[in-house]
């Protein structure tokens, strides 16, 4: 699809293609694809594609896709693993504030850039490079609504970057499709534990991508579909009208009556037409296996060898045994190992 299918459609592949690569522990095709997004997003304020979707005669989906700000926020998360894996904490930091700058043009400002991961991992990264992180650990202590992140345990050197559950979805609805909602399947999955060398790290959800979706108030597009929809209900009525109108007109025995019958038909039809060709609908392509919680954990090992289970608890605090992952790491004799698990990670796995 990323060769053959539509242009306008090929971040939206890339970035599907990126989280199965993230899974599969193809970190290096992971980085190429992402990198490619976050080019070809960096440039598409300019694609003509975005203003003929602003049009009353072309779909939303007419432009080039790029996504819901929690969408981009994840193309950035997911770069920033990849960098501290290559142990660049401050390439890693800069992609974690990148991602928290797309989502700051919220509507409703409490809830802009209120991500708690995002802002734990900049103070994180600030940490280990020996600077001061202490306000971004404030700002994901007070935007917690789960669990608390736990303080930076200096010595960490195994971070733990995990994420669960199925993400949300996007449906149009209303008259006209114009109005974009967004859905969740229940989670199978509430929690992580992580077991290695007889020690267990519980591991909460930090951010729901469902709450994320849902609580950014209105966009720009959506005004804009009201219009669109405005105007094809307007044009649909006023065509009805003249038609009606003008075939009472048409029957009358007068000459002028007649002719002025068959104009406002025909401006009638003319009207249908134009509503018919109006499309309101919003977009509703997706990032469709993107998970609904991203969690972290770290903790200090020895460096060498190392062998960890990881377990996905239901809400009840179950295991769910299908979704226990098995990896072998090693920790490096300086610096930090980055682990990347998922639900959906393969197992077992080496990284």
């Amino acid at each position: 699809m990323i060769t053959n299918g539509p242009p306008r459609d090929r971040v939206l592949w890339e970035d599907r293609l990126a989280a199965e690569a993230m899974r599969r522990g193809q970190f290096a095709y992971a980085r190429q694809v992402l990198d490619d997004v976050l080019l070809t997003t960096g440039g598409i304020s300019t694609d003509k594609s975005a203003k003929l979707a602003r049009s009353y005669f072309h779909p939303e989906s007419t432009k080039a896709f790029i996504g819901e700000p929690y969408e981009r926020v994840m193309t950035y998360y997911y770069r920033g693993i990849l960098y501290w894996m290559d142990g660049e904490a401050d390439n890693a930091r800069a992609c974690f504030r990148s991602a928290a700058i797309q989502d700051m043009d919220a509507e409703n400002h409490t809830y802009s850039a209120d991500y708690v991961q995002l802002d734990y991992l900049d103070g994180l990264a600030s940490m280990k490079l020996g600077e001061d992180g202490s306000d971004a650990f404030q700002r994901s202590q007070q935007e917690a609504r789960q669990a608390k992140p736990p303080p930076y345990d200096r010595n960490a050197n195994a971070l733990f970057f995990l994420e669960f559950g199925p993400g949300p979805h996007k449906y149009a609805a209303g008259n006209y499709r114009q109005e974009l909602h967004f859905g969740v399947s229940p989670s199978p999955v509430q929690s992580a534990e992580i077991h290695v060398e007889g020690r267990t790290v519980r591991a909460e959800p930090n951010d729901d991508l469902y709450f994320q979706a849902t609580t950014r108030g209105g966009r720009v597009m959506d005004h804009i579909l009201a219009n669109k929809a405005v105007f094809k209900a307007s044009t649909d009525i006023a065509g009805n009208v003249a038609i009606i109108g003008g075939a009472v007109a048409a029957l009358q025995r007068n000459r002028t009556s007649q002719e002025v019958g068959l104009g406002l038909i025909a401006a009638g039809v003319i009207s249908k037409i134009v509503s018919a060709s109006t499309t309101p609908e919003a977009d509703a392509r997706a990032w469709d296996n993107l998970p609904r919680y991203l969690s972290f954990a770290a903790l200090e090992l020895p460096p060498g060898p190392h062998a960890a289970t990881v377990e996905f608890h239901d809400a009840s605090g179950g295991v769910v045994p299908r979704f226990t992952k098995q990896i072998q790491f090693n920790v490096p004799p300086a610096g930090e190992k980055v682990l990347f698990v998922s639900d959906q990670s393969i197992t077992p796995q080496t990284l």
